[in-house]
């Protein structure tokens, strides 16, 4: 499974980070990967100039906006997702 870490942090709930865990959710509904992805709200990513923090896994922090949320998911989720479902 997947873990999806969203910043909710002052600096990136100012940014949007509740429109951003939604539109996560509402994405993984859409494409039906609702059992693969988790979608966690956490505080501080460290990286507060950059908000809306998001992390995958253990990769690097990523900044997304509630405008770029959905190409983040089909470019970076959705691949991984798939990479997951081929693992024996």
């Amino acid at each position: 499974m997947m873990t999806i870490k969203v910043c909710i942090g002052s600096a990136c709930h100012l940014k949007g980070s509740y429109n951003v865990i939604n539109s996560f959710q509402q994405l993984s509904e859409e494409y039906g990967v609702t059992e693969q992805v988790e979608i966690d709200a956490i505080f501080c990513l460290g990286c507060c100039t950059e908000a809306v923090s998001v992390k995958i896994d253990n990769g690097c922090v990523q900044s997304v906006s509630p405008a770029t949320v959905r190409n983040f998911f089909v470019t970076k989720v959705l691949p991984e997702v798939k990479s997951y479902q081929t693992v024996p």
